[in-house]
């Protein structure tokens, strides 16, 4: 994947681009820096972010770098202390990036294995018991659908539609009287001389009145009214059932989406460590030898302080009249100093005497780079960052449990909440409070309120950092670049001083 650097170089190439150096297949080497630029932001746009950033060449507006060597000293303090010193200069500090490899015969290299498939065992339990839930929220749903369909045929009979009658009737004679055998409506009708209109006459007859006005023998006329009777009673019982059933069923399915949410909650933290536990590959990387007990670490630190545009005026380092509030609003964006400290180590691990973690001599190298971003640029490296493989395992428990769930959910909501939605409509119908003058003055044209229209579709969709104006290309980001190269110096020049180093660059 693309590195930080290349990231903020695609998301801002007019400044971190690199266009003294070359990129054969983008443009030629003897562009101008201009046409160069104008050919990479063409293959952003036709390519793509990702495949631009891979071939992006970053640059900073300051790198400073620092390494030494230390078979005792371990990696934690200088990590530690360069953390606590950025967070001692105001900055708002962030883990970007941290991986690891092991050669694989090490003895780091097999425990860390052990943990790892241990977490993805447990993760895969997890995952069985999750699609077996989705499987179990699959089946309530179509059971539940199938108990509403049958409901409303009640309720339709309520109303005396015909069809309604005709359809229990079909339904009671194919799942009730058919248990009955040859004495059933059809077995006599089917079977047997002298009965062949009792099917007509039984879908005909409303009830045993109903009986009496049809023209039917009365051997026939006897076994209606009784079926008849039957079918009046199963009609009210299997309704109060059907009924209960119903709602069982829902409690049910609101059961089983809270174990599914529950299951969710659950499996992230193993999917989670399991990859943290997987080693990154590095290819041909010469440090990392097979039967060497060596490591490989990479640590990204990503450190961010806002520029506070008043407070700057009135020091001096912006003209005053960008202490005006009025000024102040028409500034859109916030602009940040930021530092990304690299750090990069090569160490032997050695298991600690009596405990179960190694400690790690070696080799580091610490690289500070200094950025002006804004809010909107740190916004877009951030989506970036989640579109990597560094979030793919969060996005892989997503898509078993909350994609699936976003799936079914309407279906889930339209049973969960159909008592609430039946009270609403019903408060609706019977409580009209419409005012019929308030149409003469368009009372019932309201318009949606643009300002919530935006803020939602800025919710659902980032937007692409946009262009800096006069003022803030010219004295804003200047202020926010000099700040940061300033503290990116200065952080480098006090770690190099409180050690000691005499080795550094």
């Amino acid at each position: 994947m693309a590195s930080i650097q290349q990231i903020i170089a695609t998301i801002n190439p007019e400044l971190y681009y690199d266009t003294n150096s070359a990129n054969p297949g983008i443009y030629n080497e003897f562009d101008s820096p201009k046409e160069k630029l104008r050919k990479f932001k063409e293959y952003i746009k036709t390519e793509g972010f990702q495949k631009a950033a891979n071939k992006a060449k970053a640059k900073s507006d300051a790198k400073h770098t620092m390494g030494y060597e230390s078979s005792i000293e371990t990696l934690e303090p200088v990590y530690f202390f360069i953390l606590d010193l950025m967070n001692d200069f105001g900055f708002s500090t962030e883990k970007i990036i941290d991986n690891f490899s092991s050669s694989p015969g090490s003895g780091h290299f097999i425990e860390l294995n052990q943990r790892a498939a241990s977490m993805q065992n447990q993760a895969s339990q997890l995952l069985g018991s999750i699609n077996a839930v989705i499987k179990s929220v699959l089946n309530l749903i179509y059971d539940l659908k199938e108990f509403r369909i049958r409901l409303q045929t009640y309720e339709d009979l309520r109303t005396n539609e015909e069809g309604a009658r005709l359809s229990l009737k079909q339904l009671w004679m194919d799942k009730v009287d058919v248990m009955k055998g040859n004495t059933s409506i059809k077995g006599l009708a089917l079977g047997q001389a002298g009965y062949i209109t009792l099917i007509d006459a039984f879908l005909a007859a409303k009830d045993e009145k109903d009986v009496e006005k049809i023209d039917l023998n009365e051997r026939v006329k006897r076994i209606l009214i009784s079926r008849i009777h039957e079918f009046n009673i199963w009609v009210i019982q299997s309704e109060q059932e059907l009924k209960k059933r119903y709602e069982l069923e829902k409690t049910y399915l609101k059961s089983q989406v809270n174990n599914l949410k529950l299951y969710s909650r659950w499996v992230k933290p193993y999917l989670k460590a399991a990859s943290d536990l997987e080693a990154k590959d590095v290819g041909r990387e010469p440090s990392l030898v097979k039967t060497f007990n060596t490591i490989l670490l990479e640590l990204v630190l990503l450190g961010k302080r806002k520029i506070n545009i008043k407070d700057s005026a009135l020091e001096g380092s912006l003209p005053k009249e960008f202490a005006n509030e009025s000024f102040l609003k028409t500034i859109k964006k916030d602009y940040y100093s930021c530092i990304l400290v690299e750090f990069k180590f090569r160490g032997i691990p050695q298991r600690v005497m009596q405990q179960a973690h190694y400690a790690f001599g070696g080799k580091a190298d610490i690289t500070f780079y200094s950025y002006a971003l804004t809010n909107e640029e740190l916004e877009q490296l951030n989506k970036e960052m989640e579109g990597s493989d560094l979030e793919d395992i969060m996005k892989l428990a997503k898509g078993i449990t909350d994609d699936s769930l976003e799936q079914m959910q309407e279906d889930i909501n339209f049973f969960l909440e159909e008592k609430e939605l039946k009270e609403q409509a019903i408060k609706k119908k019977y409580a009209d409070q419409s005012n019929p003058f308030l149409a003469l003055f368009g009372g019932y044209n309201k318009k949606e309120n643009p300002k919530e229209i935006k803020k939602d579709k800025k919710e659902k969709q980032l937007v692409s950092p946009s262009k800096d104006n006069w003022i803030e290309s010219t004295h804003v980001r200047p202020l926010a670049a000099k700040a940061a190269q300033e503290n990116a110096f200065t952080l480098f020049d006090i770690y190099k001083k409180a050690h000691g180093m005499a080795s550094f660059t």
